[in-house]
């Protein structure tokens, strides 16, 4: 497919998706929240990435929700108060499931951060597998200092991924935590001096992943999810049932044959999605 705010390039097994409109801080505008499930999905449906990087270009990540969104959304504010509500209920999922779509892919999803990521932009980020920054970086949940609540996902997952506590300061405030604190509460994997040190190493995390097999990856990525979301004694109990249908010898005989030839296992891809029934 064709993009106007992204740009989409396949780098051997990694799929590397980057927001391209760095003249307005890659702002989110209407186009973008179509166009980025639209990649995530065409990519998970493909299957033959086994990891998808996300980046940006330009001085910042993303300024987050672009100010046509909400000029077209108070179009929206007229006539029956219950159909408008209906409606904007309906056009806030919408919003928020292009970011699900990060969280259910098949495949891990990696963020890569350099200069501000405002708003909508932790939201994304938030949806990610891993996250990495440069020095630079800085994060905010903006939403507060513009007079609603943050609405796409940031608040139901960062709660997630660092201290609840926390989390409420940075709602609540709207200030910034830049890449040290990010760090530091877990929020990012690891910091680097500029863009080019961040994606390199990036690329090589997601080398090392794509190295594995990607039926096992997957299901580590559905896992730990589920788990996050439900009980020791539930996720168990859902893992034995995962590995009593997905557990198969073919990868793992060809994982123990490298390792004793100390060569790379090659392993098939997940099969393409299933998008219609065969007639």
């Amino acid at each position: 497919m064709k993009y106007s705010t992204l740009e989409v390039k396949q780098e051997g097994l990694i799929a590397h998706v980057v927001l391209n409109r760095p003249d307005a801080m890659n702002s989110m505008i209407p186009e973008f929240w179509t166009e980025l499930p639209a990649a995530i999905r065409e990519i998970d449906d493909e299957g033959n990435a086994r990891v998808i990087v996300i980046s940006s270009t330009g001085k910042h990540f993303s300024a987050g929700m672009d100010l046509s969104v909400f000029l077209n959304m108070k179009e929206d504010f007229k006539g029956d108060p219950s159909r408008r509500a209906e409606r904007m209920r309906r056009m806030v999922m919408l919003l928020q499931d292009s970011f699900t779509a990060i969280e259910q892919a098949r495949m891990p999803v990696i963020g890569a951060v350099q200069g501000g990521a405002i708003g909508g932009a932790v939201d994304l980020l938030s949806a990610c597998d891993m996250r990495y920054c440069t020095q630079d970086a800085f994060f905010t949940i903006k939403e507060t200092q513009l007079g609603m609540t943050a609405d796409v996902g940031t608040l139901q997952r960062l709660p997630k991924l660092i201290p609840i506590g926390i989390v409420k300061e940075l709602a609540y405030t709207g200030r910034n935590f830049g890449a040290a604190e990010a760090q530091q509460l877990g929020f990012v994997n690891q910091v680097f001096d500029d863009q080019e040190s961040m994606l390199d190493a990036v690329m090589k995390i997601a080398q090392q992943i794509a190295m594995n097999s990607p039926l096992a990856v997957s299901g580590t990525k559905t896992m730990i999810n589920y788990a996050v979301e439900h009980t020791v004694a539930e996720s168990l109990t859902y893992m034995a049932t995962w590995q009593a249908g997905m557990f198969q010898m073919e990868d793992v005989f060809k994982a123990m044959e490298a390792q004793k030839t100390k060569t790379l296992p090659e392993y098939p891809p997940l099969h393409p999605a299933i998008k219609k029934m065969n007639s």
